[in-house]
């Protein structure tokens, strides 16, 4: 049994604007890339906009700021610190700010729309999305038939496993739960080929762990993290029957299985190095890595019959694989896949399982003290199953067409500011320029939702029974992914839900996409100032346009091909200007009793290079605006000039707060920098940042002119 399937993580290489909800840790049923951050109404704090004049008065609460002389010196607590003091974490969250609460009105709209496909399914027309979404909430909400059940649902699993004699069957059995939709091991999807971008091939990348990274299976640091984990899996074992003896044995040999895959596994920033991502090979070539796992059996079990080359993208990983195959006793290698067996069905399963689980990887990780609500986890559920059907009847609801228009209007600023940006650069060549240039050209933005819906027809889901449920989404959504393989690139395809509360740029595609749940405050006002708007939503547009250039995406060209198109000494001006920024947040030490703990410059590189390039391109886009509209730019709103409210927004949209644990965790795997750093690392580079506040040299927010960066 797998969890909803998840296109593996560096095979899109997709960037995202922001974090999602578990980004940092393994996911659970509440979760997916279907399911990240989603927003379908105002946040409480922006609720006041109801009734609001055109000119924004009363839009942005200014009693929520500090003392005026606190901008230069700590923006974010400037803007952020009251409103996060009187907003404690509920106790079902690991974090709570702007993000969470879109999230969380996003989850009342979308729980009404399970809840009335819930009641209408038996009647609703046969087999249309409103009547397999129905049933498969309901299925997830019918406490009693699951708990009856306990773990009867994986004991199959589990007696196959059971019957496993050698590697052999062991790879014989990896193949066949690919083939239902449930990953073991490593991950295997379709991608954009790096080296033609046009077809689609399959990437089979590194997994298999249950830990966040290697180092928590080796470090001093993580010990009771590890510990903790051993007991989590004796008592998984325990659950399903094993005697506490046994159960320990086989956590213990659990461990030890992982920490081999462990060495063989990236760090999160070598993982973020493109060589590392696509290592093209035909079958044959691959074979020879692994000739205990024969990649001819694992396609036809598949049922692939086109594109027999593909990128065996760590072949280190899969080295050490192949090399347990041959040489780890069976029984440790039961142990590892009875664990992970248990382990991916447990959020489907009874409560014991549920809570067992939740409380390694939510109160020991991330200290979480209490589950989310069960609506919350089986709709996480729904969203990773079948998210995009759910965003059609999303979209029906709360999306119009004037939004959409809006949205296009703001993306062809920005655009446009961008391009300037590019043609102005100082330190690139005219060369490169018209590269740059050809790349911007051929960016394809999408608006709020794909053009063309999904077909759902072939899912079959019932009304009683959520495990089953649950894995037949799983295996439709991979052999979903997996049939573009050997097909043309769909630029025009989604890679988020349009329920998603994010954004995201694809090198492979060259596209920009933003869901319509987005364009919401306190990203985007309909009655808002242009300032507010531009700070927030313009932000997010120039942040995912700049992604195109930014460490990874800039060896990309215009196609989506991985492709060097710089001349030498650009490349060598461009690396300059990112390893200062990487110093930069190398400095940055954001738990208060913590100093020693940092940010980490290089794993969140590209992330800080969108920020510091979209702000800068969101604020040159309003500066155009307000040059055609000089009434608007010399005014003031409730005290402040539309300088002063871009970038207040700009902080605001990243206010709030995270449990140190949940911090800890995204500090090591994440590579987005927290929300805090986020709100003052960009503006500090900014002139004018510090003439919007009057803030001086010496000032904490104002970095002398040698050590500001500017990229784009």
């Amino acid at each position: 049994m797998s969890r909803p399937y998840v296109m593996p993580r560096a095979i899109a290489v997709a960037i995202s604007f922001a974090l999602t909800l578990a980004a940092c840790g393994k996911p659970d049923e509440s979760t997916s890339s279907a399911a990240a951050r989603t927003v379908p109404a105002p946040s409480a704090s922006a609720e006041v906009m109801a009734g609001a004049s055109p000119r924004g008065e009363g839009i942005l609460d200014v009693n929520e700021l500090g003392p005026a002389g606190e901008a230069c010196q700590d923006f974010n607590g400037f803007v952020n610190a009251k409103w996060i003091a009187a907003n404690p974490i509920p106790a079902d969250q690991t974090r709570w700010g702007a993000f969470n609460i879109l999230n969380e009105a996003s989850l009342k709209t979308q729980h009404d729309l399970v809840e009335a496909a819930s009641q209408r399914a038996d009647g609703a027309q046969a087999g249309s999305i409103e009547q397999k979404i129905g049933w498969l909430y309901r299925s997830g909400m019918d406490e009693a038939t699951i708990e009856k059940n306990g773990f009867a649902p994986l004991k199959p699993k589990l007696a196959a496993i059971a019957g496993l004699n050698s590697g052999a069957d062991v790879a014989d059995f990896i193949r066949k739960s690919f083939a239902d939709g449930d990953a073991q091991v490593f991950q295997f999807g379709a991608g954009a080929d790096f080296q033609h971008a046009d077809l689609q091939i399959g990437f089979a990348n590194e997994g298999g762990l249950g830990l966040p990274t290697k180092d928590y299976y080796t470090g001093p640091d993580y010990k009771a993290i590890r510990d903790a984990y051993v007991a989590y899996i004796a008592k998984s074992f325990e659950l399903t029957g094993i005697p506490e003896a046994e159960a320990a044995k086989q956590a213990s040999d659990v461990l030890k299985f992982e920490t081999s895959l462990a060495a063989a596994s990236l760090s999160p920033v070598e993982e973020r190095d493109l060589k590392n991502q696509y290592h093209f090979v035909s079958v044959a070539e691959a074979d020879k890595v692994t000739p205990n796992f024969p990649w001819e059996a694992f396609f036809e079990a598949q049922g692939i019959t086109a594109g027999k080359s593909f990128s065996l993208s760590q072949p280190a990983f899969f080295a050490q694989f192949d090399k347990m195959l041959a040489t780890t006793p069976i029984g440790e290698w039961q142990a590892y896949l009875r664990f992970h067996a248990i382990d991916d069905a447990s959020p489907y399963l009874s409560k014991a399982f549920q809570d067992n689980r939740f409380a390694f990887y939510g109160t020991t990780l991330e200290g979480q003290p209490q589950q989310r609500p069960r609506w919350k986890r089986v709709l996480g559920a729904v969203n990773g199953g079948m998210g995009e059907a759910l965003g059609q009847l999303y979209v029906a609801k709360v999306f119009t067409p004037q939004a959409k228009q809006r949205a296009e209007e703001l993306v062809a600023n920005i655009r446009n500011a961008l391009k300037a940006r590019i043609e102005n650069v100082d330190w690139m060549s005219d060369q490169t320029k018209a590269r740059a240039i050809d790349k911007w050209n051929k960016f394809l933005p999408k608006i709020g939702y794909p053009d063309h819906w999904r077909d759902w027809s072939a899912l079959a889901i019932t009304p009683d029974n959520y495990y089953a449920n649950v894995q037949a989404a799983a295996r439709f959504n991979y052999h979903y992914d997996i049939a573009h393989i050997g097909r043309p690139t769909d630029r025009k395809e989604w890679g988020m839900t349009p329920q998603t509360v994010n954004a995201y740029y694809d090198p492979g595609t060259n596209t920009i996409n933003f869901p319509a749940a987005i364009l919401q405050p306190p990203f985007f006002y309909a009655e808002g100032d242009d300032a507010l708007n531009y700070g927030g939503i313009g932000a997010v547009i120039g942040h995912e346009s700049s992604h195109g250039f930014d460490d990874q995406g800039h060896q990309f060209d215009g196609d989506g091909n991985k492709n060097n198109w710089w001349t030498p000494q650009d490349e060598s001006q461009f690396e300059a200007r990112t390893a200062k920024l990487v110093q930069q947040f190398n400095a940055y030490a954001p738990i208060k009793d913590k100093p020693d703990v940092h940010v980490n410059g290089e794993l969140t590189l590209g992330e800080n290079i969108a920020d510091l390039g979209g702000i800068n391109v969101a604020y040159d886009a309003l500066q155009m605006v307000l040059k055609a509209n000089p009434v608007e730019a010399s005014r003031k709103i409730d005290g402040y000039t539309e300088d002063q409210r871009f970038f207040l927004n700009w902080a605001r949209v990243w206010r709030g707060s995270t449990r140190e644990k949940a911090e800890i965790l995204q500090l090591n795997t994440d590579p987005h920098a927290p929300e805090s750093v986020r709100a003052m690392a960009a503006p500090s580079n900014m002139p004018a940042f510090a003439a919007a506040f009057q803030c001086k040299p010496g000032d904490a927010m104002v970095r002398p002119a040698d050590k500001q960066v500017k990229i784009w």
